[in-house]
């Protein structure tokens, strides 16, 4: 699939749930595969909610072309970047996802090779804001080191539990359940 908006409507829920403040006061990050259905999403969600994104990804890829040129058209406030220190400088939330998706059809060995300078550890973790959090949809991949995955600063299971709620949400109001 190229969106997965009930994550990140889960995400959002988080990230404000744990900053106590809405999301269009916060600076996100993204560092990882720029065009899986995550960052598909949260790229969207950026212009809906106003919130800057960062997204930093190697030079050799690329988000959607014509997903990002929308939301530059639209005035949304994402930026491109190739190093994710400068991604991550100043930033409320660091995000990432497996860089090997389940249905890939590539060469996994070289893109692992290619994001490895993109794998989120404490010095990425650093130019954050001190307060910052970590987020991963599950499951990980060597996309973020341990000391980061299971430090103080990584809410995923957090995350994890509020997807289940968020997406009992949606499904109440599809059903016309909630009032």
């Amino acid at each position: 699939p190229s969106s997965h908006p009930a994550q990140v409507l889960s995400d959002i829920f988080t990230i404000e749930e744990i900053k106590k403040k809405p999301i269009s006061k916060l600076q996100i990050c993204w560092i990882g595969d720029p065009s899986n259905n995550v960052i598909n999403s949260l790229i969207v969600a950026s212009l809906k909610f106003s919130f800057k994104l960062n997204i930093a990804f190697p030079k050799k890829y690329y988000p959607k072309k014509n997903l990002y040129k929308w939301a530059i058209n639209k005035k949304g406030k994402v930026n491109l970047l190739n190093n994710p220190k400068d991604a991550a400088r100043n930033s409320d939330v660091i995000f990432t996802d497996k860089v090997i998706s389940m249905n890939d059809k590539i060469d996994k060995s070289k893109k692992l090779k290619d994001f490895k300078k993109f794998q989120i550890n404490k010095r990425i973790m650093a130019c954050a804001k001190k307060d910052a959090i970590f987020l991963h949809c599950l499951p990980r991949g060597p996309e973020v080191t341990d000391e980061v995955f299971l430090g103080k600063q990584s809410k995923v299971w957090q995350q994890a539990l509020n997807r289940v709620h968020v997406q009992k949400s949606i499904l109440l109001y599809c059903f016309e359940k909630l009032r």
